[in-house]
């Protein structure tokens, strides 16, 4: 099978783009970490398809790990996503309606060239996450090992822990993510946010991704950790996330808002891989 694909990246989250409403698509797993491999194929953290909708959005989008297994949203990927469909003729709008496994989502190019993505409201209700607790409360102990982690809890369509930490450089991400992305407590594993407070406006982050590992930026970890620093009474409505690839812009209301992220996209190149 031979396929078109674009290799894209939003902060050096990279993906390989594939549009499978011209090309006749359909991946195994072994083919999705094939695509994804650094030495073996094209490389990239998650590969995404454009498909057609099955109700009434513009477009749908299924994105898979670098482990072929599929989630359910990819902030990052979601602003490449909208950048792929307009430069490819595939629509002329500025702002689209996309529908992904975990609701729909709908990004728009702003002037200055960013895309701007309502992502939805969060939901924190332990069976929405999902997450292994009876009650909704806004701090959570886990143990791991001998050692007991407290986290807020978080789905941005996909699910989300939060770390505070008083470092991210210093902040244990290659030994404590792992542990915290398979924890039983998550019956479909969790992404790993470590955020570090600079102030009300401002947040460093580092996200340990289920199925990728540490990520350069994770745009639903950016929404998870705002919303959560907004519930623990630390953060404002608009917060600055400094990301180990580049900055976003989170907005927050609060209550049953959306929340809104703003960020670049960047098109890296174009080729063929026989699969």
């Amino acid at each position: 099978m031979d396929i078109a694909f674009t290799k894209m990246h939003g902060l050096g989250n990279d993906f390989v783009v594939i549009d499978a409403i011209s090309q006749d698509i359909s991946l195994s797993k072994e083919q999705i970490r094939l695509l994804a491999d650094r030495h073996f194929g094209v490389g990239c953290d998650q590969v995404l398809l454009v498909e057609r909708p099955q109700d009434e959005a513009d477009f749908r989008y299924r994105i898979f790990n670098a482990d072929g297994g599929e989630v359910e949203q990819c902030g990052n990927g979601a602003r490449c996503f909208v950048h792929f469909v307009r430069m490819n003729g595939l629509t002329d709008k500025t702002e689209i309606t996309v529908e992904t496994a975990g609701g729909l989502i709908r990004p728009r190019i702003e002037s200055d060239g960013r895309v701007t993505v309502d992502m939805g409201v969060p939901r924190f209700a332990p069976a929405d996450i999902p997450f292994n607790e009876e009650q909704e409360r806004l701090h959570y102990e886990l143990s791991i090992g001998d050692t007991a982690v407290v986290i807020g809890a978080v789905s941005m369509g996909n699910p989300h822990a939060v770390i505070k930490v008083d470092s991210v450089e210093d902040a244990p991400v290659a030994t404590l993510g792992p542990l915290l992305e398979r924890h039983p407590r998550f019956p479909q594993r969790v992404n790993a946010g470590f955020m570090e407070v600079v102030s009300p406006q401002h947040i460093r982050l580092r996200v340990y991704e289920r199925g990728a590992g540490e990520t350069l930026a994770c745009g639903t970890g950016a929404c998870a950790a705002v919303a959560i620093g907004r519930r623990w009474g630390l953060l404002e409505e608009s917060v600055n996330v400094q990301l180990p690839g580049g900055n976003l812009t989170i907005r927050w209301q609060g209550d049953n808002n959306p929340v809104w992220m703003t960020g670049p996209a960047q098109r890296v190149f174009e080729g063929r891989i026989e699969l």
